[in-house]
């Protein structure tokens, strides 16, 4: 396992270098292509024109035929009247034109009686019929008396002004009738009939009535004609309304046994089914969605304000989670050869998500699980019209959030099981819904495999987090919270060892664990892990337990006989001794951190100002810790709550406000003695953290009344 550690620590440290982060997407983006480059392969049959087909065929996605839909274009346009307009203007110009041969009529009448009165000296004779004619024929237009008779002129002229104008009115009633309706070139005949019919009983004279009944059929002409630009506009309307004709996705194409004819053969050639050009435009599909996938695996870890080492570390632990998940599944996949349309269901899709909130960030198992859906609803597509199936894709996303959400990351491995159970009831769940949306039909047998496959999804995520967590744990150094809370365990042997062989120091760390977890709490730092760190911190003493005072128990000091850089020594020692034996039991880098760095380069001031007054000029070097300074938050409070623990514990009569006294002081001492510059804490994290460790003190060691039998024995005596 050690081997495989630093197997695994080599592989980390290369993805500092640019290349190899590359490689290290190009490998998942290979595994996934090769994981789904055979469910988006275009499926090609091997059929001809006018075979007999030797299985119902369906359309794998959804194309527009444009062959059908031209077609039913064209029919929609042919299938438009053309549109006819009637010229309204053409009435009113036809009645002005009556209108103005009744008025100069009328004009040549008045000028008759007007030349009439003017020469009756001269007796001269009123003008003939024919001298009428010729001058009402002067006044019109050479059109007008070529197409009407004489006739007409004759009864124009012998009538009078007020005959003429009932006549106009009547005639001009008749023409506006007739031509504010449709007329067109085959119903002009009958519109100047209803004219006719219209004036043959009026009371006008008999010539006057003929000569109008002219004029009304002369008037009526064709007002409907063919609008071109208006026709063309109705039919592209037409050919627009018309749906494009679609080649539905799982829609049959031909049937078992049925004759490939030409119209077939076209349209499985046109859905991709026949060997064709586009075959490749699946496989680009699926290059962009890996693209896709892959970049927001990356823009994830790379805006995360993480360590650089850390990152790296959740990057390849992160890899070859996915990579095992979707292996995987591509192993279950390939049972859909033997027609088992309930296998996508046996996917432990929580596995992955599980291992990942454990192991590293939450955020990162919800954007796992979105990713492993969309891969899953592509590997089984088996069976399915298309290339995704979406109910698979679905089952597998609600299976693996229900696992994340579910579990807490404070509980211990039994959660994990209490996970995957409640995953188990969510996959149920989902299958039940899925299976009823589309009003599906099942038999008894198959809710039974149903049901089984739920629950082998669910509780198999959950063994096999728990068969990987310790793997994955101690290949990668990675400390979660279940190893915390393993390691917390009073029956480790360390711990026991501690108690065992120095009491004084197991309670005085566990005291220093109630005020590290409550000031790490209180700044939002990791709580657990400066509980548990401070468990071990002082392993160290164990090899020399007598030298601590908390392990004295009313005996002789030795340090009263030993010289100051002596006794120095041996205190010293404890931190190295205690990082030795950590790491030979193999614990945690985090804990053997913490263990080392808990002093600092901290003076022990005790021995040096004993050492001045025998040797004023002894180096105060001798006298510090060997360090390192504290690196981490946890470090830091774990190493103040160390101090503190110590030094309350040493005042006789403790109050609140000695103790706030001096944990400020302590606090104060460390940060002026530079302890606190290697790590994140800043003031107002000191003085949170300052608040919380007086909280706690307080709790404590809070007075307590004195029970009067205690008082009695004690005046007795």
């Amino acid at each position: 396992m050690e081997k495989l550690q630093q197997y695994f620590v080599r592989i980390r440290k290369l993805l500092d270098l640019s290349f190899f982060r590359v490689l290290f997407f190009l490998i998942l983006g290979i595994v996934l292509y090769a994981a789904m480059f055979n469910n988006v392969k275009p499926e090609k049959l091997n059929v001809n024109l006018f075979s007999i087909a030797e299985k119902t065929i369906r359309s794998p996605g959804t194309v527009e035929d444009k062959k059908s839909t031209e077609i039913k274009r064209k029919e929609a346009r042919d299938q438009v009247q053309d549109v006819y307009a009637v010229k309204k203007e053409y009435t009113q110009n036809r009645v002005d034109l009556i209108t103005s041969i009744f008025e100069t009529a009328q004009e040549v009448n008045d000028e008759i009686v007007e030349q009439v009165n003017n020469n009756k000296e001269d007796n001269q004779k009123e003008p003939s019929t024919a001298e009428k004619i010729d001058k009402l024929k002067g006044k019109l237009t050479s059109t007008v008396n070529k197409d009407l008779t004489n006739q007409v002129f004759t009864a124009l002229v012998q009538a009078s002004n007020e005959e003429l104008a009932i006549a106009k009115d009547l005639t001009v009633t008749a023409i506006n009738n007739v031509m504010t309706k449709r007329i067109s070139a085959d119903e002009v005949e009958n519109a100047k009939k209803q004219v006719e019919e219209e004036l043959k009983y009026s009371t006008l004279n008999d010539n006057l009535r003929v000569a109008s009944i002219t004029l009304g059929r002369y008037a009526v002409i064709q007002n409907e004609f063919y609008d071109p630009a208006a026709t063309e506009e109705l039919r592209r309307q037409a050919a627009e309304s018309v749906e494009p004709v679609k080649i539905l996705q799982g829609q049959i194409i031909v049937e078992e046994g049925k004759l490939i004819n030409q119209e077939i053969y076209r349209q499985l050639k046109l859905v991709g089914l026949l060997q064709t050009e586009h075959s490749y435009r699946p496989f680009v599909g699926v290059t962009v969605l890996i693209m896709i996938i892959l970049s927001g695996i990356y823009y994830y870890f790379y805006q995360a304000a993480s360590h650089r080492e850390k990152r790296q570390t959740d990057m390849l632990l992160f890899g070859i989670i996915f990579v095992l998940s979707i292996l995987i599944m591509k192993i279950i996949s390939l049972l859909q050869l033997f027609n088992f349309s309930w296998i996508g269901y046996l996917v432990p899709a929580a596995m992955g998500g599980m291992l990942i909130k454990i192991l590293i960030d939450e955020k990162l198992a919800v954007l796992f699980s979105i990713i492993l859906a969309v891969c899953g609803s592509i590997l089984f597509n088996e069976g399915v019209a298309g290339t995704v199936n979406f109910t698979e894709g679905i089952y597998i996303l609600f299976s693996a959030l229900a696992g994340v959400l579910f579990l807490n990351r404070q509980n211990q491995r039994l959660k994990i099981l209490q996970a995957g159970s409640f995953s188990a009831v969510v996959n149920l769940l989902t299958i039940v819904a899925l299976v009823y949306l589309p009003n599906g039909q099942f038999t008894g047998i198959e809710f039974g495999y149903f049901f089984i496959t739920a629950i082998v999804s669910g509780v198999g995520s959950a063994v096999l987090t728990i068969g990987l967590l310790p793997f994955l744990e101690a290949s990668f150094g990675i400390l979660s919270t279940i190893r915390l809370i393993e390691l917390s365990n009073p029956n480790h042997p360390l711990l026991r060892k501690i108690l065992m062989e120095a009491p004084g120091t197991y309670h005085h760390s566990v005291m220093v664990a109630n005020l590290a977890e409550s000031a790490c709490e209180a700044i939002g730092a990791n709580g657990l892990l400066a509980r548990v760190g401070s468990y071990y911190h002082d392993i160290g003493k164990t090899r020399r337990p007598n030298f601590f005072i908390e392990n004295q128990m009313n005996r002789d000091n030795p340090h009263d006989r030993l010289p100051p850089d002596k006794s120095a020594s041996i205190i010293i020692a404890h931190v190295t001794d205690g990082a030795q034996i950590l790491k030979r039991h193999h614990l945690p880098k985090e804990i053997i951190d913490i263990a080392e760095q808990h002093h600092g380069t901290t003076l022990l001031k005790f021995f040096y100002y004993k050492a001045m007054q025998e040797d004023p000029e002894i180096e105060e070097k001798a006298f510090r810790y060997p360090g390192p300074k504290a690196q981490s938050k946890e470090s830091a409070v774990v190493g103040i709550a160390d101090s503190v623990e110590a030094a309350v514990r040493s005042l006789s009569q403790p109050t609140p406000e000695t103790i706030e006294d001096l944990v400020k002081k302590i606090v104060t001492d460390r940060l002026q003695d530079g302890q606190l510059n290697e790590c994140d804490l800043t003031l107002k994290e000191l003085e949170i953290i300052i608040h919380a460790l007086c909280e706690t003190l307080s709790g404590i060691f809070h007075s307590r009344i004195e029970y009067p039998e205690i008082i009695k024995k004690v005046k007795q005596a």
